[in-house]
């Protein structure tokens, strides 16, 4: 565990050195999920697919981003210097670790993300002019819109418990939390904005997952803006298939990821 100087105090971090020279020095700075407001560097979306990217020849920075605050439950967790911020804190956050790795780095330097890390680590990098930007970004079954798209056949493709708790109504109510009353989320979001200049760009969603709709239209959005976009939609996989350890989809993202990053070093 180490730390790295951000505009509103110590941000987190957890570095993963990899095991092979298969991507040949390439970093990645790597952002979990949760809604903006739950998840840390223990969740396997975060340790478990680090130690798997970095078995795999990958570099891994994994970012203790700020949390929003608790839907429903503002004050709660607000207090001390890492208490729950809106957006932009986060962004800050994120952004100030990239620059550090950036700066110290020998090779290239991958920004990523699952579900609102994926939605981080891409308005992160559209926020930033072009020569700050990271050489790619990686986005499992991330959402990029302050609007959940509605696709009627995405939502009937969804099942179980998360055809409730996915809901766009739900995730709409985070994403206002994430931004707050008063919060821009022009800059929020990346999605339904002009992403011209972006970097290429690895997008790997879930077939039963209401957040495909938005990786459908952002991936639409980014290639009429001439950006270099790989995108895998894994059959029958559901959402947060990462947080699965050694499950089929989790294998298979993480061999996608791997073999896309050795592309960029080879570039």
């Amino acid at each position: 565990m180490g730390v790295v100087g951000g505009p509103h105090g110590p941000v987190p971090v957890r570095r993963y050195a990899a095991r092979t020279e298969a991507a040949r020095g390439t970093t990645l700075v790597w952002l979990h999920g949760g809604g903006f407001f739950r998840g840390d560097l223990d969740l396997p979306e975060a340790h478990a697919v680090a130690g798997a990217l970095a078995d795999r020849g990958l570099d891994v920075v994994t970012v203790d981003y700020r949390l929003a605050p608790l839907p429903g439950l503002p004050f709660v967790g607000r207090r001390g210097a890492r208490g729950r911020r809106h957006h932009p804190v986060p962004n800050d956050d994120v952004r100030a670790v990239l620059a550090e790795v950036r700066a110290a780095a020998d090779g290239p330097v991958l920004l990523g993300g699952a579900s609102a890390g994926a939605c981080l680590a891409a308005a992160v990098t559209l926020a930033l002019s072009e020569d700050r930007r990271p050489d790619g970004l990686v986005l499992a079954y991330g959402f990029f819109h302050a609007r959940t798209p509605r696709d009627p056949a995405v939502l009937r493709s969804v099942r179980g418990h998360r055809r409730v708790t996915h809901h766009p109504v739900l995730l709409d109510l985070a994403n206002r939390n994430h931004v707050g009353r008063a919060g821009d989320g022009d800059t929020a979001f990346p999605g339904g904005t002009d992403p011209s200049g972006m970097p290429r760009t690895l997008m790997v969603d879930a077939e039963h997952d209401t957040m495909r709709a938005s990786g459908d239209r952002f991936a639409a959005e980014l290639r009429v803006a001439g950006v270099d976009v790989e995108r895998h939609v894994l059959a029958a996989a559901r959402h947060a298939f990462l947080n699965r350890p050694g499950s089929p989809d989790s294998d298979r993202a993480l061999d996608l990821v791997s073999a896309w990053a050795a592309r960029v070093a080879g570039a």
